[in-house]
């Protein structure tokens, strides 16, 4: 861990590489104030560094926290004027390369889609399965008044049946929704980080 105020900021600044420029400074800025408060309350200059956290993590907050489509957006701005030939070049092959990006982009969002579309068809199930145990338990007590003692009693086996199943779908319900929730935000820290990788020199 870097004990310094001046490391901790030059080593931010090395992870948040790839951002745009004013949010870098505005993050420096905001870091180097937080040290220096700190210092103001009585601690030293490591204990305030400390207090804030790893560098790795302070940068992987922030860039979760900073909109995709600003970090493509930078990435993707050209850091010179492109010269006649490259145009010429782009706008010829546009067809391929544009067709490639929204032919990946379905289907990575069909893949999305059909995740959600599961985690719902789950839902629906355990909603029939919880609609299922009170209406299974009346129709069994039904058939008992009327005479129908077995299939009363097996109405009634079937409701309390779907009762405890639909305890075991809620979980499985729950932690479907919960891991498709944190897959989407791992894709998204990912997709950012890969906008943000600068090539090795």
């Amino acid at each position: 861990m870097k004990v310094t105020k001046q490391q901790f900021l030059t080593e931010l600044r090395k992870k948040l590489s790839g951002l745009p420029q004013q949010d870098i400074d505005e993050r420096l800025s905001f870091y180097s104030e937080m040290i220096e408060d700190r210092i103001e309350e009585g601690l030293t200059e490591k204990e305030a560094i400390l207090d804030i956290g790893e560098v790795e993590d302070v940068a992987a907050q922030i860039i979760a926290d900073m909109p995709l489509l600003k970090i493509v957006k930078e990435r993707i701005k050209p850091k010179r004027r492109l010269k006649a030939w490259e145009i010429v070049l782009l706008a010829l092959g546009s067809p391929i390369w544009i067709s490639l990006l929204v032919a990946v982009f379905a289907v990575m969002l069909s893949v999305y889609v059909v995740l959600w579309a599961v985690d719902v068809s789950i839902w629906a199930i355990f909603v029939a399965v919880v609609a299922c145990a009170p209406c299974g338990v009346l129709i069994g007590i039904v058939f008992l008044c009327t005479g129908g003692a077995l299939t009363g009693v097996a109405m009634i086996g079937a409701g309390i049946l779907c009762a405890g199943l639909a305890i075991f779908l809620f979980f499985a319900c729950k932690a479907a929704t919960k891991g498709i929730f944190l897959l989407t935000l791992k894709l998204l820290f990912s997709y950012k980080n890969l906008f943000l990788k600068k090539e090795k020199n």
